[in-house]
């Protein structure tokens, strides 16, 4: 059973909603989030990432920063103006780009669910950014961007869901990037019937997102300390989460690129390499199925092909990213800890090839792999089997947007001094 709930959506008005949304804090530098929202003063950005108001200097996660974000979402509240609606409502958020579209439910998820593995892990999060996000919902008193959850298909859900998406929509706009957003709140009516089939879903699985869930588990946590009078139905119990259907999403490769070659020239690792797997010159940039990865070393495409996996593997070491961990960056170009190791980057697969091709051109990297994206089925096989996948072995695209629905935890922080 997968408990949703209704809440009181704060959100921009419908002709302020491209002005406000941002996308998620930390898929961009603070310089580059200086700059998109350095014309846009209504640009959530200014919440999520408070330090591009402040001095360079300032450390990003010092006090100032949480104390700014809590005034500059104030401060939107009076110039958007957000609004919030009287009664607690379930949303629908679909995300068109190109010929792709996903439709996602908008509601808040149990911590408790979370907190007993309900709502399944295949990440694990690094205490300093869970630091930063706990801070954050505290200071601004509300949870400002949602967790993207899937789960199996259900045919039920997404008949009520195309029901909803046939009415007049509460926002709607393209991106400056191409991608289309569109929010509907469900109608009264409909809110039972989806309340109930969210129920007979055993587990949902975070796509994205693990940092702002493990977040909201440490916000319960604090909040309940702090309350004498705790029930349980407080709105610190729960975080607010966008749920789509497996069958909609679309993971983009995350690729790898590496500074140096260990001590080796090109012609010794590829040498290398023939011993461990198979090597020929590669028709493109992108593998085009699972067990190949495609490497990019002196100007040069290449295919490298894996054995076989054995059957003793289990679902997180058959992934592509594991394999080439195992029998590529860590016996031959010294990368053992992909986590902590800076002579690894990764670059997500929205970037394209092309990335990988510049900086092993430029000399910033000496060589590059170029993945296959890692499936849905293979997530959700690797969570049901409490595993943690290797680090950036998923890119979601696309993202979904902060500030569109924004879910108050303590109204009294959120509320002008």
């Amino acid at each position: 059973m997968s408990m949703i709930f209704p809440f009181k959506a704060v959100r921009p008005p419908s002709d302020q909603a491209a002005e406000v949304a941002a996308l998620p804090y930390d898929v961009m530098s603070v310089s580059e989030a200086r700059t998109m929202a350095r014309h846009r003063p209504l640009s959530f950005l200014r919440v999520t990432r408070a330090e591009i108001e402040l001095p360079e200097s300032v450390d990003p996660h010092g006090p100032e920063v949480y104390r700014k974000a809590a005034e500059n979402y104030r401060r939107l509240k009076r110039s958007a103006p957000l609004v919030q609606d009287p009664t607690p409502a379930l949303y629908v958020y679909a995300q068109c780009q190109g010929t792709h579209r996903q439709i996602g439910l908008a509601c808040c998820a149990a911590v408790d669910e979370y907190d007993r593995d309900q709502i399944r892990k295949h990440e694990k999060t690094r205490r300093e950014k869970e630091d930063d996000r706990t801070r954050h919902i505290l200071a601004v008193g509300a949870q400002t961007g949602p967790v993207f959850l899937t789960y199996r298909d259900r045919p039920t859900i997404n008949e009520l869901i195309n029901f909803v998406t046939a009415s007049e929509p509460l926002a709607e706009f393209t991106a400056e990037d191409g991608i289309g957003h569109t929010v509907w709140q469900v109608p009264a009516a409909l809110q039972p019937q989806l309340l109930a089939a969210f129920q007979a879903i055993t587990h949902m699985y975070i796509a994205d997102g693990h940092h702002r869930a493990a977040s909201a588990s440490r916000v319960r946590q604090a909040c309940q300390a702090e309350n004498a009078g705790h029930t349980g139905g407080e709105e610190y119990n729960r975080f607010l989460a966008v749920a789509f259907p497996a069958g909609q999403l679309r993971i983009l490769p995350y690729n790898r690129v590496v500074a140096d070659l260990n001590g080796l020239t090109p012609e010794a690792l590829i040498a290398a390499l023939k011993e461990r797997l198979e090597v020929r010159a590669a028709a493109g940039p992108g593998p085009d199925r699972s067990g190949l990865v495609h490497m990019y070393l002196a100007n040069q495409w290449r295919q490298l092909r894996f054995p076989p996996p054995s059957p003793a593997l289990s679902p997180a070491e058959r992934l592509d990213v594991s394999r080439l961990q195992d029998l590529v960056l860590a016996p031959l170009l010294g990368i053992q800890d992909p986590r902590t190791d800076r002579r690894i980057d990764f670059v997500g697969g929205v970037r394209g090839t092309a990335e990988l091709e510049q900086r092993v051109d430029s000399g910033t990297a000496a060589v590059a792999f170029s993945m296959f994206p890692t499936t849905v089925e293979e997530l959700i096989e690797i969570a049901d089997a409490g595993q943690i996948m290797p680090p950036k072995s998923t890119w979601f695209e696309p993202k979904l947007r902060d500030g569109l629905l924004i879910h108050e935890i303590d109204p009294k922080s959120a509320a002008d001094p």
